[in-house]
């Protein structure tokens, strides 16, 4: 799982059909403080998060299969939008 930030959307016409109807956003990583970490990538968006929103993406094809039931041409999906974080330090 990472944590990221959808910086904007992607639009395609012509796409493989079992894309027809899905959302696709632009995501950057983030570390735990939400700071950039990493390079920006596209998730399959299925909980209608928008521009801004801090998410939990899956990115590894075998967890999309399963979450579809079916192969996809996607590696990542947006699986939870972040309403807040509380982080507990334990040692030094």
């Amino acid at each position: 799982m990472i944590l990221g930030r959808v910086t904007g959307s992607l639009v395609s016409t012509i796409k493989d059909k079992s894309l027809h109807g899905q959302k696709l956003m632009v995501v950057q990583p983030v570390d735990l403080a939400d700071k950039k970490s990493g390079v920006s990538f596209l998730a399959l968006d299925r909980v209608s998060a928008g521009k801004g929103d801090r998410v939990i993406v899956n990115k590894e094809g075998g967890g999309t299969q399963l979450m579809f039931g079916a192969p996809l041409p996607v590696q990542a999906v947006i699986v939870a939008v972040v309403d807040g974080l509380e982080i507990e330090y334990h040692g030094e």
